[in-house]
């Protein structure tokens, strides 16, 4: 359970306002596959890896080869990027296993494209449940909402039972471990960016972590609140239109924390707001969130066009990340990290069946292409007297929620089922 003030059961609301919100399963989807190289020496076996945590691998790779830690050297080398937890640790155990046939020679192990999208671990679906009591004038009373989600965590090095692929499908493998979530005051996995940031007179949130896992999963960029922004920003933009307010006026109007009103006004200058004209096929959309609650600060508008299919076609961004040490290095931070939400909003989902994975090839999981990406302007807020604070993750979920929040303003339909398919928003129509 997270909350921040509990819902006021006194308070009788004129009626109530309940959506649920969800999003698929996403794959880490890289450019190129994972790879690793390993040699044994006698009992000791070195591995190259572009792992994201040399002494982590190094820990389960001890215990799946029931070798002392100091019989294992893991290396770091550049490889494929992800965005948390891929395939690199899994493909640095297959290496070891097979260098251990041929002592003293290295072996190379590339996965394919299938193995890389069918086999890495997946960020988590996600279902979230909200429920808004409003007073008769359509302001908020209290907010409540329930998050269902499998755990965000399966990194290698934190338990006794190694969390690679390979160990656990070898016959005497131990029981798969589940995917845990992190505490929220460390960031937290399912519950990040539950709370709303608004000034709400009570809310109530809760987590439901779901042991049930059909698929592996592990830590995603954003983690938990790419969903969770998403559902808070589409369902606070409705509750703006029923009142016939201007989205970002409601949002300004819930904020005291003069930073966050910064930035929804300067990306709101930027876009520009004010100066929208409306046209047939075309929306605006607006999203805001303060990523985990005490991170960036980040607003971002967008406009999309929708004729056969959806396409965001310009983004404009605002964050404060407190001293900005290279603002350059920030702006392109945020770019990626919005560009990466385009894509995993109108595209990305893993699809299965009761035996395998199906979107194993690019075919089958499709990504933003080059042609589909939009025109970016971003502003980074300099605070020089505040510390620094991570810029990456934080334009995802305001991205996400932006981009639902204009397909409504454009055909007036709301699609709460990531990913915001064209068929999605006819069947909803």
């Amino acid at each position: 359970m997270a909350s921040r003030t509990p819902a006021n059961a006194a308070l009788a609301p004129a009626r109530t306002l309940e959506a649920t919100f969800t999003r698929p399963y996403i794959a880490h989807a890289s450019l190129a596959p994972s790879c690793a190289l390993a040699r044994w020496d006698g009992e000791r076996v070195h591995v190259w890896s572009h792992t994201q945590g040399i002494f982590n691998l190094r820990a389960d790779l001890a215990i799946a080869l029931s070798l002392p830690p100091e019989a294992v050297v893991v290396e770091h080398r550049e490889g494929a990027g992800c965005y948390g937890h891929n395939g690199a640790d899994d493909v640095a155990l297959d290496a070891a296993l097979l260098a251990r046939a041929v002592l003293g020679h290295p072996v190379r192990v590339s996965w394919s494209r299938e193995d890389e999208l069918a086999w890495s671990p997946f960020g988590p679906a996600m279902a979230v449940d909200v429920a808004v009591d409003l007073d008769a004038g359509g302001e908020v009373l209290a907010w409540r909402a329930d998050v269902w989600s499998n755990g965000h965590s399966l990194r290698p090095g934190r338990a006794a039972t190694p969390t690679l692929l390979a160990a656990a499908h070898r016959a005497d493998a131990a029981p798969p471990i589940v995917a845990i979530n992190m505490p929220l005051a460390t960031g937290g996995g399912s519950d990040r960016n539950a709370t709303p940031a608004y000034d709400f007179p009570a809310i109530e949130v809760a987590n439901h972590r779901v042991l049930a896992m059909p698929l592996r999963t592990s830590a995603l960029r954003s983690l938990g609140a790419f969903a969770n922004v998403f559902a808070i920003e589409s369902m606070v933009d409705d509750i703006a239109r029923a009142r016939g307010e201007d989205a970002v006026a409601w949002r300004l109007r819930h904020l005291a924390d003069p930073r966050a009103r910064a930035v929804i006004e300067a990306v709101a200058a930027r876009a520009p707001w004010a100066g929208w004209q409306s046209r047939e096929g075309f929306g605006r959309g607006f999203g805001f969130a303060r990523y985990k609650g005490n991170g960036a600060y980040c607003a971002v508008a967008v406009e999309v066009e929708l004729t056969h299919t959806v396409r965001v076609k310009r983004l404009a961004i605002a964050a404060d990340v407190g001293l900005a040490v290279n603002p350059d290095g920030v702006a392109n931070q945020l770019e990626g990290g919005a560009i990466q939400a385009v894509s995993w909003t109108l595209k990305e989902v893993v699809r299965f069946d009761r035996t395998r994975v199906t979107s194993e090839r690019w075919e089958s999981y499709p990504i933003l292409r080059f042609s589909e990406v939009p025109a970016v302007e971003t502003i980074v807020l300099q605070q020089r007297d505040q510390p620094s604070m991570g810029a990456g993750e934080a334009a995802m979920g305001p991205t996400a929620a932006a981009i639902g929040n204009a397909i409504f303003d454009a055909v007036g339909v709301r699609v709460r089922d990531l990913p915001l398919t064209a068929e999605r928003i006819s069947a909803a129509s």
